[in-house]
């Protein structure tokens, strides 16, 4: 017997939007304050900024614990402290307003030392992707060259092997101990140094403003292609603060907020961060995560709020479950991606009163956010934006005889676009040209322009939404369009099945492009592939049934648990490429078969009519 999938609701109806405004109406007065109050603390004085912000916090807060981890503990003093250390060093170089410093460490409490002493100078923290290895490292590090770049000793072993590619002819290299096991002599071991530095606040902090970029973020290039540098500039940080900080999140002085994503995302420095600095709560960290160390951690940080991103809690609920789960402090959880067959047995599973799920992206004008804690959705966005029919065959949004995009109905999927204006700039990337090649132009009316966020997203009604799919992962097959998404549900619900990817792929004679899986393989059931056929057709329109599928050992993946798929789309079901495990679903045929050489040429060859 095949399992289903849960129903998964795609609309909101007015009965129960009513009841989610009337829950959260005896807090409406004071959201509805704070972020009046927000707005106004960022209109009033262009002089702001996350370093100004730990100051204020670490006057008003010294004691508090502003940094947890396995590492130790930081009060908001001695952050404060460490980061004027930091501030004074990169002076003393020559860093000023406007120059770049580049920190590769991994999550421990000097890189966000580091980072709010680049704040405090106006230097721009280019944070490097410590999972990057080879091209992607080299280009990070060329992409946007520091006039100081700080390795902690963690990072070293990989750092040098990249090394020889990284144009450092104008750099000051330095290094900051760890363990203190290594004594290289090619890098500046600087934490001496640091220790003589002045713990006072310096001068310079003042004179940063709102629209100073505070930091480089490097996307994940999950869509294949070297990574682009995502600017984040003062405002948004700031704006953070207060956003998720009062307006959605209750956080208060003795609170802590579990971040265990690494420091160089944007749900850490944008959404999870952000709020505690404001509040003069603490955040907990540690370098990698963990799911068997998760519960651990949550009760040794006391925490009671966490950020995710979805596979991190898909990870979480494949660990075998105990009775006590439940019995932690923590009470909010806010992130993106968490996936609906997921969400309400996380909620239960793990006590979890509200799910604060929001989108954005690392570079976006705007972001939905969850604040009524309607279940399955992203939420809603204050500022403007549109759901519009997509043209996946085409890879473009359609437009109408006056060349006007067109917006989706209720419960319809289409391309979610964001606009662009005065009060929602795009900062785009240190690539100009990256940053033109992400905006429409004439989208509704001549001159306006809109943020395309190259993500799928249903109109739930009520100017709410819900997560479809990836742009890139989407793909139209027999003249319907697939969400991966959907089916990558169907397909880790089959017993046996640990984690699959899907992803379209062509086949010679066919329009469109045909499904494939990459499936791994629970531990301690093997699936039956002979069953998977019945319980998929079962499961899904039949247009969504994989064609191919294949066994894996594991995935690529980003550093934020996001799956690569470029590789497995290159490989395909190319027997070349790939020598086992690829099993097809020929037309007319009721389960898998292996794939073998006769099977291939005949495909390739247009012999099957898929």
């Amino acid at each position: 017997m095949s399992i289903q999938p849960a129903k998964i609701p795609t609309t909101i109806s007015a009965t129960e939007f009513t009841i989610k405004v009337l829950q959260i109406f005896p807090r409406l007065p004071s959201m509805i304050f704070n972020l009046v109050k927000g707005l106004k603390s960022i209109g009033s004085s262009t002089n702001n900024s996350w370093g100004l912000q730990l100051e204020k916090i670490a006057a008003q807060y010294p004691d508090n614990p502003a940094v947890k981890s396995p590492d130790g503990v930081l009060t908001y003093r001695q952050l404060n402290e460490r980061a004027n250390r930091y501030a004074h060093y990169f002076l003393s170089n020559g860093v000023g307003r406007g120059d770049i410093v580049t920190l590769c460490f991994e999550n421990r409490p000097d890189l966000l030392a580091a980072y709010c002493g680049c704040s405090k100078v106006g230097a721009i923290a280019s944070l490097i992707n410590t999972n990057q290895r080879g091209e992607s490292l080299v280009h990070s590090f060329n992409l946007n060259k520091g006039r100081v770049v700080i390795i902690g000793e963690e990072c070293y072993s990989f750092f040098s092997e990249a090394r020889p590619g990284i144009d450092l002819s104008k750099s000051t290299l330095a290094m900051v101990r760890d363990e203190g096991r290594l004594k290289p002599t090619d890098i500046t071991d600087i934490t001496g140094e640091l220790e003589s530095k002045s713990t006072e606040n310096p001068s310079t902090t003042k004179s940063v403003t709102l629209k100073d970029t505070v930091a480089y973020v490097y996307t994940s290039g999950t869509t294949g292609g070297l990574p682009k540098a995502a600017v984040i500039i003062n405002k948004r940080a700031v704006s953070a603060m207060f956003w998720f900080g009062r307006f959605v999140m209750p956080v208060k002085p003795s609170d802590t907020i579990y971040i265990p994503l690494p420091f160089f995302h944007t749900n850490a420095i944008t959404v999870g961060w952000p709020p505690a600095l404001y509040n003069g709560a603490a955040v907990a960290l540690r370098r990698k995560f963990s799911a068997s160390k998760f519960l651990e951690d949550v009760r040794q940080f006391q925490a009671t709020h966490f950020i995710y991103v979805g596979e991190v809690c898909r990870y979480l609920m494949a660990t075998p479950a105990g009775s006590d789960d439940h019995e932690t402090t923590l009470n909010y959880i806010c992130g993106n991606g968490l996936r609906p067959d997921i969400w309400m047995p996380f909620k239960k599973r793990f006590g979890i009163k509200k799910i604060y799920e929001f989108y954005g992206a690392a570079e976006g004008v705007g972001v939905f956010t969850n604040f009524l804690n309607i279940d399955y959705s992203v939420g809603t966005s204050v500022t403007p934006f549109a759901i519009v029919t997509y043209d996946t065959e085409n890879d473009a949004p359609l437009r109408n005889e006056q060349g006007f995009m067109q917006k989706v109905g209720k419960g319809e999927t289409g391309l979610l676009i964001m606009e662009i204006s005065e009060k929602t700039p795009f900062p785009g990337y240190s690539d100009k040209k990256k940053t033109e090649e992400k905006i429409f132009r004439n989208v509704f009316n001549k001159g306006d322009m809109w943020f395309n966020t190259g993500d799928m997203l249903r109109n739930m009604g009520f100017r709410h939404a819900q997560f479809a799919d990836r742009l890139g992962d989407t793909f139209r097959w027999k003249g319907e369009n697939v969400a991966t998404q959907e089916v990558e549900k169907a397909i880790d619900s089959f017993p046996g099945v640990s984690a699959s990817a899907v992803f379209g792929i062509s086949i010679p004679g066919s329009d469109g492009k045909a499904g494939m899986a990459a499936i791994i393989k629970d531990e301690k059931i093997t699936p039956d592939i002979s069953k998977l056929a019945e319980h998929l057709k079962s499961s899904l329109p039949k247009y969504a049934v994989p064609i191919f599928v294949r066994f894996v050992s594991d995935f690529e993946w980003t550093a934020t648990h996001k799956i690569k798929k470029t590789n497995l789309k290159n490989q395909g079901y190319d027997l070349s490429l790939v020598k086992e495990g690829i099993y097809v679903l020929l037309p007319e045929s009721g389960k898998y078969e292996k794939l073998n050489d006769d099977i291939y040429h005949n495909i390739m060859a247009g012999k099957y009519k898929f």
